[in-house]
């Protein structure tokens, strides 16, 4: 029997395959865009969405699930991407930080959002137009990658 490799395109891994990891990072921009007009026309909704973070151990575990499959999505498709050496940097982030969540008691987690989410909330305009403007630039930076 003869094997024959492929050769994966740059930026590929063997479990994740680049195509898909462009995918996350695109739905993810998506998701920003989505919680940034929320933040700026909804305020309100947005509001209590962030208020949910790390209400329940099942909702904390659900996030840092979600915070490595980016993560490590961004880590794939980074070098298909413009401004490879950021989102490098951001998937670096995303992982190294739910790492060390999931070795804590998730009720830190709970106490650190229950303090810090009300102060972010002071400001939800710039939070908003942050995370639009985030979310816009990766969508648009998959959509480059997945074309390259």
């Amino acid at each position: 029997m003869v094997v024959v490799e492929q050769e994966q395109p740059e930026g590929a891994s063997a479990l994740i395959p680049a195509w898909i990891a462009l995918g996350v990072v695109g739905l993810a921009g998506v998701y920003l865009l989505v919680l940034g007009a929320a933040a700026i026309f909804r305020p309100a909704l947005a509001s209590a969405f962030l208020l949910g973070f790390a209400s329940t151990a099942w909702l904390h575990f659900a996030e840092l699930a979600l915070r490595v499959l980016v993560g490590a999505c961004l880590l794939v498709a980074a070098p298909s991407m413009p401004g490879a050496d950021v989102f490098r940097m951001v998937g670096v982030v995303l992982v190294a930080t739910s790492v060390l969540m999931a070795l804590v008691p998730w009720r830190f987690h709970r106490q650190f959002a229950e303090r810090a989410v009300p102060k972010a909330l002071q400001h939800l305009g710039l939070v908003g137009v942050c995370s639009a403007v985030g979310g816009g630039l990766m969508l648009a930076c998959a959509g480059i990658g997945a074309t390259s």
